[in-house]
C-alpha cells in the first residue's frame, strides 16, 4: 500500500491521528497532517485505510 496526503485539503480534524497514530501525525502550529509512513506494514494498513475513509476533507489517499 502507498499513502499520499494533500496538505492543502487538510482541515486539521485529527481523525487520521486518532485512527492510525503510527502512520499519521499533525503539525503543532496548525494541525495539518504529517505522513509518518507512506508505505505502512501489513498490520497497519487497515487502520491507514480507515483513516483515509474518515478524513472529513478527503486529504488522504491510499493505493495498493
Amino acid at each position: 500500500m502507498r499513502i499520499t496526503v494533500d496538505e492543502e485539503k487538510c482541515c486539521g480534524a485529527g481523525q487520521c491521528v486518532l485512527t492510525a497514530p503510527e502512520v499519521f501525525d499533525q503539525r503543532d502550529e496548525d494541525g495539518v497532517v504529517v505522513l509518518l509512513d507512506a508505505e505502512p506494514a501489513a498490520e497497519r494498513q487497515d487502520a491507514a485505510q480507515e483513516a483515509a475513509a474518515v478524513c472529513p476533507a478527503g486529504a488522504i489517499e491510499t493505493r495498493p
